[in-house]
């Protein structure tokens, strides 16, 4: 797993190639796109969850159930409004 910095802390990140420094520090609201239930995360777990998407769409699914696991250990509450 890749490490980057968040707010001077190390964290372990599931894939090499997403942006992570895209919305830096900053969180950033998601909305689900079923239900239109609504949720932040920080930047990097956006990026996360761009992946996902985007894994689901070329149907990736090696992608999409590791961001998955991912994010379930590391956002549960965010993951169960916007992945489950």
């Amino acid at each position: 797993m890749k490490e980057i910095i968040y707010k001077g802390k190390k964290v372990k990140v599931p894939f090499e190639d997403a942006n992570y420094t895209l919305d830096g520090d900053k969180d950033v609201t998601i909305a689900n796109r079923f239900g239109g239930e609504e949720c932040t995360v920080p930047g990097y777990a956006a990026a996360v969850y761009d992946v996902i998407i985007g894994a689901e769409v070329t149907k990736r699914y090696d992608l999409v159930e590791k961001g998955c696991d991912w994010f379930s250990r590391n956002f549960p509450k965010q993951y169960m409004v916007l992945l489950d």
